[in-house]
């Protein structure tokens, strides 16, 4: 081992030598990757070496040319560190467009801070980073990076393409492992991009990858790791935390991670016991003590930003958490687990990938794939998840953060793989009942009530903490197609028990009406026009995705100027199709007021690209007839 090791250092040593000589002018680089580029990856090679179980060498020499600000992102020159992952050496080399050196910064030159603001729990994880402002376009960033770990559970993984609008000239992969360490591999969506596998031995994997264009961004398409390459690698006999581990499985994992991660975490001091017993009282519904357990964990603690794998994986003591009164989504979660476990109800540390985009766990790959902890209680055959971050989130509810995706729950017993609450389009609801009344001179003048569960609970919420200002900016911003607005009054309830948000909203506009001669033009539906606007797309490459569907039913009485009739008012229209369904309806009531009725129902689901088309007619048509006019004459 120590023979090969030699041999592959030397071999990094030469590419790296060798990579000086690599001309960096602009010039060199092909006009194909020049197209839609912010920036150019000249060369981004990264090498692993896992020697043992409780050591991992990361050594990476990624070559950037930049042609704009907004490409400066891509130069990646940022690394982290802290008790288990030292940085042995870093550098970064400054061309300017003809390949001259600019610049060269020592480890010394970077800036190193903490990667952690807000608390001392996380003193040792800092973050280094390269901040250099250019003097022109383009230049060339020449950055190298050597990072040793223990925490050889943490392979990184390999995505060759990590953004859009940035080419690559060549991305290359080499992974060497002792044969006896279990190590496992599994591939996405390599060959849509002509990656290959240079080498996939006992000990060794490489991959290679060249002249890859810039990607555009295409509208709804699904996540960047559903349709770009990436390679997931994990080792069965690993080292976390300072602790050996193995793990053929999600099961494996969780029976290992319970007894050697977790154990001795939930202490309490006998004081705290009593208080959190004393506070839940006589009551016997482990769902009801589990509520009040996590209103008191709401109202005592706060959230310190810090991912997974940030600070480590050991949550701190429960005990520390108790006397600090804040933490991280591992702390926290523990913290929760150990008061509701003095309560005698069951509850279990969850690991999963918190976004809004939904993210798996990839259930039947074992890995450590998670950024963000939640809790899991029993509750009979399913599950109650809590999100122990938040300060205000309702009990029990996930919308747009950690919903509908693969999550492990950690039991003493094993790791299970299970999926979190699916809102679907029918819970994502809003539902709007109001009125207005247009006046002879076209003024605007109404009131609504909106009640808004599931997803739109989530976005809707927060109204309530507002400021006055940021109020009227919001609904300004959401009423942007009625000119001259005025915020009358606002009034919220937010009904955390059912998960409904209530807004009472009284509004009036000058002018809203356009008036030609004795006649009054004016939009039927004031207070909700869809606003989604898709692009026509000849050449579309990816699928795309409704990732949570929707549904909205509005109704509004609308009362006319007396001395005018309806000239002519929009048909009643009704369509349905795969993405869902639109219904438009106006109801005369009597010569003065209209009943005006609206159903729009979008439903979630991955469609084919040949189907984009098709979807961006529905939504055209939806926007279209939400615009639609009404045309009233004075008599």
């Amino acid at each position: 081992m120590k023979q090969n090791l030699t041999i592959l250092l030397v071999a990094f040593f030469t590419i790296a030598v060798t990579a000086q000589k690599i001309k960096y002018s602009a010039t060199q680089i092909a006009d194909s990757l020049l197209t839609n580029s912010n920036a150019v990856v000249r060369l981004n090679h990264q090498e692993i070496l896992i020697s043992s179980q409780r050591k991992m060498t990361i050594y990476t020499n990624r070559v950037v040319t930049v042609y704009n600000k907004n490409g400066l992102s891509a130069v990646g020159a940022i690394t982290g560190y802290d008790k288990s992952r030292s940085l042995n050496a870093i550098e970064a080399v400054i061309y300017d467009a003809f390949g001259n050196e600019i610049k060269k910064i020592r480890k010394k030159d970077f800036i190193d801070e903490s990667a952690v603001s807000g608390g001392t729990l996380f003193s040792d994880s800092r973050v280094v980073y390269l901040d250099y402002t250019p003097i022109n376009y383009p230049f060339t960033v020449n950055f190298t990076c050597e990072i040793q770990t223990s925490n050889t559970a943490l392979i990184p993984k390999w995505m060759p393409i990590t953004d859009y609008y940035v080419s690559i000239e060549k991305s290359i992969l080499k992974v060497t492992y002792p044969n006896d360490l279990g190590f496992k591999k599994k591939e996405f969506n390599l060959d849509n991009f002509n990656v290959k596998k240079t080498s996939d031995t006992s000990t060794q994997l490489s991959y290679a990858v060249e002249a890859v264009v810039a990607q555009k961004p295409e509208e709804l398409s699904p996540d960047f790791i559903k349709i770009y390459p990436r390679v997931m690698m994990s080792l069965e006999f690993f080292n976390l935390e300072g602790v050996d581990g193995s793990a053929k499985n999600w099961k494996e994992y969780g029976q290992w991670f319970s007894e050697k991660i977790l154990k001795g975490t939930c202490d309490l001091s006998d004081e705290t016991i009593a208080k959190i017993k004393s506070i839940v009282g006589v009551e016997k519904d482990p769902i009801k003590k589990a509520k009040i357990v996590y209103q008191y964990l709401q109202n005592k603690s706060r959230y310190i930003s810090v991912q997974v794998g940030i600070g480590g994986f050991k949550p701190m003591l429960a005990s520390d958490v108790d006397r600090l009164s804040y933490g991280d989504c591992k702390a926290l979660s523990n913290y929760t687990r150990a008061l509701l476990n003095a309560v005698d109800v069951p509850a279990y540390y969850t690991e999963l990938y918190g976004d809004s985009d939904k993210i798996d766990i990839e259930s039947d790959f074992f890995s450590v794939q998670g950024n963000h902890v939640i809790l899991a209680i029993p509750n009979q055959k399913e599950y109650v998840f809590l999100e122990c971050t938040s300060q205000d989130n309702p009990f029990g509810f996930q919308a747009n953060f950690t919903d509908d995706r693969n999550v492990v729950v950690i039991k003493p017993e094993g790791g299970e793989i299970v999926r979190t609450k699916d809102y679907d389009e029918n819970t994502n609801s809003q539902f709007s009942k109001g009125q207005y009344s247009i006046s002879e001179t076209g003024d605007f003048e109404g009131g609504i009530s909106i009640v808004s569960e599931g997803t739109q609970y989530q976005k809707k919420y927060q109204l309530e903490k507002l400021s006055p200002t940021e109020k009227e900016r919001n609904y300004k911003n959401y009423w942007s197609n009625i000119n001259n607005l005025n915020i009358n009054n606002t009034s919220f309830f937010n009904d955390k028990e059912k998960i409904s948000f209530t807004e009472n909203v009284q509004i009036s506009a000058v002018n809203y009406g356009a008036i030609t001669g004795n006649k009054i033009l004016f939009a039927v539906n004031a207070f909700n026009q869809y606003s989604g606007n898709l692009k026509k797309s000849r050449n579309r490459h990816n699928p795309f995705e409704i990732e949570r569907g929707f549904v909205d039913n509005d109704e509004i009485t609308i009362t006319l100027p007396s001395g005018f009739l309806i000239e002519a008012m929009p048909e009643n229209i009704e369509l349905s199709n795969k993405f869902g369904n639109y219904k438009m309806e106006l109801v005369k009531k009597d010569g003065l007021n209209i009943v005006y009725k609206r159903k729009l129902l979008l439903k979630k689901g991955i469609y084919s690209k040949e189907e984009f088309e098709e979807f961006r007619m529905f939504i055209e048509k939806v926007r279209r007839n939400d615009n639609s006019k009404i045309v009233i004459a004075k008599i």
